[in-house]
């Protein structure tokens, strides 16, 4: 993997009229990596993939992507990239072959290399079974695999993926991720934007945007190493009522509930979190199990945007 950039941008900003979608970004995006956007609904993950296409015309700032300037040469930018968006976008009333067909020819590609591409994308995303089938009437999984063929049926070097995995089932993301990891082997750049945590952590690197602003960035083992608080797993049989007392510590910043356990965030200042926390619960809920455990993604997620606020 290289540590030359694909994408930067310097004070990226897009507002649309008093609502600031997009925040002053500042971002590097290595090459032949899948970079991640992680944030809820609303945070601007969109916005910004849009801009980087040049489908948006930011408000004030600058992006280059793979060396141009955007939106200033998007046009030259565009056979060079790839884009998926979150609603199936190809046409319901075509077969899958005459989708792809359609593409290439978008695409300006010569008739023998047309039935190539075609050819090798039904292959590689398993689509030969569904060659004739009319779009319309696929699941959510093949539509997927055939959304990813259109969109990489010209080989881009950077691939956007707006949630692409939103509407589908764990074996088809499953799936999918591994059709990912085997483009960046190939030399593509990905780019993703996902709420799901279980995806952000399968990212060689990720930028956590909160209220359209860079609230974190980098790998996601780094950014739970260097998480500020400390993370305790609590077991109790009365878990609602364990929770709530522990909203009420001064020293828990947060508590999220898995079942019968617990996973309470705890300032960084507080010594044997553990043990700290069991004394204080004392013997009111019977027995509890509590042991410090490693952070995880959404303990970043949920540190993150608590600082933000």
């Amino acid at each position: 993997m290289t540590t030359q950039a694909a994408i930067t941008t310097s004070g990226l900003t897009r507002r649309f009229g008093s609502l600031v979608a997009v925040d002053n970004v500042d971002l590097v995006v290595p090459k032949a990596c899948i970079f991640g956007f992680l944030g809820p609904n609303g945070c601007g993950k969109s916005t910004m993939i849009r801009m980087l296409c040049g489908l948006l015309t930011p408000s004030s700032g600058s992006a280059e992507v793979l060396g141009f300037d955007v939106p200033r040469q998007a046009e030259a930018l565009r056979t060079r990239i790839g884009y998926m968006t979150q609603r199936f976008s190809l046409y319901e009333d075509l077969t899958v072959s005459e989708n792809l067909n359609f593409l290439a020819r978008v695409f300006s590609m010569p008739a023998k290399q047309r039935t190539q591409r075609v050819g090798a994308q039904l292959d590689r995303f398993d689509l030969i079974d569904q060659t004739d089938q009319l779009a319309g009437t696929m699941s959510g999984g093949q539509r997927q695999r055939l959304a990813l063929a259109g969109a990489t049926l010209h080989q881009p070097e950077l691939l956007f993926l707006d949630e692409p995995t939103s509407a589908v089932d764990p074996e088809s993301r499953r799936k999918f991720w591994e059709a990912l990891f085997e483009m960046v082997e190939e030399g593509t750049t990905v780019l993703v934007s996902t709420h799901f945590m279980d995806e952000a952590e399968r990212c060689h690197h990720l930028a956590i945007l909160d209220k359209g602003r860079l609230a974190a960035t980098g790998s996601p083992e780094q950014m739970m190493d260097d998480l500020k608080a400390s993370v305790v797993e609590i077991e109790s049989l009365a878990p609602h009522r364990v929770h709530k007392r522990l909203l009420e510590d001064p020293d828990v910043i947060d508590v999220a509930q898995l079942g019968t356990r617990l996973h309470a965030l705890v300032r960084p200042a507080v010594p044997d979190p553990a043990q700290v926390l069991k004394t204080r619960l004392g013997d009111e809920f019977g027995d509890l199990t509590l042991h410090k455990v490693r952070p995880n993604l959404e303990d970043v997620f949920v540190m993150t945007t608590r600082e933000g606020t």
